[in-house]
């Protein structure tokens, strides 16, 4: 497991990382707040929406290997970016309220899948919370880490967990690419103004 989140795990209140891999538990919430009780937050959330919708992005699929339960972990996710080409890196943010993240932590590697335009029903599955995510979805094992790669995707990037920080009220996760590809096949899948879309040149 990499040492960033090792340090993650013990900061949020785990005994230690040994005794967080063999009693997965929920992870202390911290107060979320960036504003003190008296202040007014300089932007309201439905505004920050609205704007921040504007700005179109990819959607992506981040998934991790199966853990003690027998079962793999993953998330739709469209906060994903490239970071760094030597070494290279990328990121996700993800909730700090996320029960997938603590399992992507637990198991310290992760791939994300990019969406194709036709994949939007796979995106609604893995945005949900709780259920079987992965029931009737084909994936097989991604070459670095194991973790579910999933059928049909245009590219994917298998990563470990290289550093984590804190954003607010979420947290950003850091990437080291250990393997990726790009098959091919559909367009991307777009995500605007809280709508699917394609890209049409």
């Amino acid at each position: 497991m990499a040492a960033a989140v090792v340090r993650y795990l013990r900061s949020a209140g785990s005994a230690s990382a040994a005794a967080t891999a063999r009693e997965p538990s929920p992870l202390p919430r911290a107060d979320l707040r960036a504003v003190g009780a008296d202040e007014r937050a300089p932007v309201a959330p439905a505004e920050f929406r609205a704007v921040l919708g504007h700005f179109a992005s990819g959607v992506t699929v981040v998934t991790a290997p199966a853990d003690e339960d027998g079962a793999p972990a993953g998330f739709a996710c469209q906060s994903f970016a490239s970071l760094s080409l030597d070494p290279p890196l990328v990121a996700f943010m993800v909730a700090r309220t996320s029960t997938t993240w603590p399992r992507i932590a637990r198991a310290g590697v992760f791939c994300v899948n990019v969406l194709g335009e036709r994949q939007g029903a796979l995106c609604r599955r893995f945005a949900v919370s709780g259920g079987d995510k992965f029931a009737g979805v084909a994936h097989g094992p991604a070459p670095a880490t194991g973790s579910p790669l999933l059928a049909g995707v245009p590219a994917w990037i298998d990563c470990r967990v290289h550093a984590v920080h804190t954003g607010g009220d979420h947290l950003i996760v850091v990437g080291r690419v250990e393997a990726l590809g790009a098959p091919g096949g559909d367009g991307p899948l777009l995500f605007h103004r809280g709508r699917f879309g394609r890209f049409t040149g």
